[in-house]
């Protein structure tokens, strides 16, 4: 029978996609690798490749369709001897294949293939109670976990009964029985308001001027996660300016003698450097939140926000306290490029357990970033700009500071901890040879 090929998951948080282009057409033969098309989500435009070989035999989507839903059919792939008479467009055929992604937490597995080696730290692949194992998506397993459901209960809707987000989402976990003397339970808190409809809010402009803007899917995502991040994360806030004198003639120092290799030190280079290094002095502030617990990296990685047309991204710098200033720099401006070209893998941008946002190139003196779960800080830097300042020796003077605020999750980090981070990272700064000893 003809083989569905679906629309995939491409990255955690996507849940439909816009079929940007098609890079076949139908008649043409494919094989495993080969680039099918361009698929736009919710973060960035990734090429999708085919697994299988065959005939693509017919093209369910048009490129440029908006709105795709994921595991939804987009072509029919046909395999040796079979033709386009075979497919039926009445009803859904009983293969499907995905491309291969990491990522799609959904995708069918087909009964026939060979059960893939758990990653490390995923969750192994359940069993019923004779032994034979249960197809489960990994999202499924997760949810059914948290519910504490038991799979061998659930009968699964998709492809060869696996089961899927939509079978958990919608079971219950059997009662246990009470324990004797237990406390009542407390009452559940109130989910918090979503704000007014669509139609209060245009009815509130009724008969002005304005133009309705629809959400692409990175603004959509964006507005749910920093929802998210406000209302569950206990922000607080610490405070400090820096002084750049130093850190200024350091730099101009460097790309002097770097002006032969085409290298040009920021001033953000360096401030990635400085929180990698923070970080590794401070290890106990490496954290992030994992819901039930906290995890306690080793080493420092670091993203660093990106603002693009309609959003941002935050690519993170991998093994940031390893790096040399001008490695640092070169893929900083790499990732930042691809960041708004939107060509970033997920695993480019994924991760991390602290953050940079840097607006003080667009002149703000100082702000308050929204921590970017589950890292367990962020750093809002400001501009640098000449201030009088009280010396050492008790004279006035002029410098230029620069200030910056760490929004902490106190969940990770308490006071005293975010304040030593803080505390590194103002000294790496203000004596920026010692970041390359």
């Amino acid at each position: 029978m003809p083989t569905e090929i679906l629309m995939p998951a491409l990255s955690p948080t996507m849940e439909e996609g816009t079929l940007a282009k098609w890079h076949v057409k139908e008649g043409d033969t494919v094989s495993s690798g080969d680039i099918m098309a361009e698929i736009e989500t919710d973060k960035a435009t990734m090429e999708f490749e085919a697994v299988d070989e065959g005939t693509i035999g017919k093209i369910l989507v048009a490129e440029g369709t908006e709105g795709v839903k994921v595991n939804t059919a987009i072509a029919v792939l046909l395999e040796e001897g079979e033709s386009a008479d075979d497919i039926d467009t009445s009803t859904p055929t009983p293969k499907a294949t995905q491309a291969a992604d990491a990522g799609n937490e959904e995708a069918p597995a087909a009964s026939e293939a060979p059960a893939p080696a758990p990653a490390a730290g995923s969750t192994p692949a359940p069993q019923a109670a004779d032994g034979t194992r249960i197809f489960a998506s990994p999202l499924a397993r997760r949810i059914a976990a948290d519910k504490g459901l038991n799979l061998a209960d659930i009968k699964g809707s998709g492809p060869h009964g696996r089961i899927i987000k939509a079978d958990v989402e919608g079971a219950s976990a059997a009662p246990k029985p009470a324990a004797a003397n237990a406390p009542a339970a407390a009452p559940a808190a109130a989910a918090p308001a979503a704000g007014p409809a669509a139609d209060a809010v245009m009815a509130m402009y009724d008969g002005r001027d304005y133009e309705e803007i629809s959400l692409n899917g990175m603004r959509k995502t964006i507005a749910a996660r920093l929802t998210e991040a406000k209302q569950s994360i206990p922000h607080f806030y610490l405070r400090r300016d820096i002084e750049l004198d130093a850190l200024l003639k350091f730099r101009g120092e460097l790309n002097k003698q770097l002006e032969s290799r085409s290298v040009k030190l920021s001033v953000n280079d360096f401030i990635i450097k400085a929180c990698a290094l923070a970080l590794q002095s401070v290890p106990d502030a490496n954290a992030v939140w994992a819901g039930d617990r906290m995890l306690k990296l080793k080493p420092s990685d670091v993203a660093v926000a990106v603002a693009i047309e309609g959003g941002l991204f935050t690519p993170v710098l991998k093994d940031a306290e390893m790096k040399s200033l001008s490695a640092l720099s070169a893929e900083m401006k790499d990732l930042a490029g691809r960041a708004r070209d939107r060509k970033l893998a997920p695993r480019e941008y994924q991760g991390g357990s602290f953050a940079i946002s840097n607006l003080g190139m667009f002149g703000i003196d100082n702000f308050d970033a929204v921590i970017n779960p589950p890292h367990g800080a962020i750093l809002a830097v400001g501009a640098g700009v000449k201030k009088p300042i009280v010396g050492k020796d008790g004279e006035l003077a002029v410098a230029t500071v620069m200030s910056v605020t760490l929004s902490v999750d106190h969940r990770v980090i308490d006071g005293a901890l975010g304040a030593k981070l803080l505390q590194a990272i103002k000294e790496n700064l203000e004596t920026p040879m010692t970041m390359l000893a």
